[in-house]
């Protein structure tokens, strides 16, 4: 049906985009926040006073990559305060000593080793990577979103 076409302007492609992109983010939201509660739960069931240290940051680039390479209690135990307080320095500078006396302060409150905690060297890996990389993928998201807005006309 030709005639119920119509041509697209220079605002309808920018806002068909924007459209999409959007839709792409709250996708990425979800996938975000699905993985952040995994990761929640399985602090939870294994070792509740770490998840209550490393849970609500679970958004900062620093928690992420902590539990990339340090994925279990006993792994963050046997890297020691120094050397987690050197590793996480650069990705948060003014957070690194009193998260990792936070850290040293949960794994001395539990007493009880959950069986298969070990498994935790395995999974947590794995969802903090994933976990960091949709939150990558967010934040060049958000770069393209905010240069479609600035060249939409209504932008200003």
């Amino acid at each position: 049906m030709p005639h119920t076409l119509r041509t697209l302007d220079l605002t309808d492609e920018v806002t068909a985009e924007l459209t999409m992109l959007v839709g792409f983010d709250q996708d990425l939201a979800g996938r975000a926040n699905r993985t952040s509660n995994r990761i929640r739960g399985l602090l939870t069931q294994f070792h509740p006073s770490l998840e209550r240290v490393l849970g609500p940051r679970l958004d900062h680039a620093a928690i992420t990559w902590l539990l990339e390479r340090y994925g279990s209690p006993q792994a963050l135990r046997k890297a020691g305060r120094r050397r987690l307080v050197e590793v996480i320095r650069p990705r948060a500078p003014r957070m690194a000593g009193r998260l990792v006396d936070d850290i040293f302060t949960a794994l001395d409150e539990q007493t009880v080793v959950v069986p298969s905690t070990g498994t935790l060297d395995v999974i947590v890996p794995s969802l903090a990577k994933s976990l960091a990389a949709v939150h990558e993928q967010r934040r060049a998201l958000e770069a393209r979103i905010e240069a479609l807005l600035e060249a939409h006309p209504n932008g200003q």
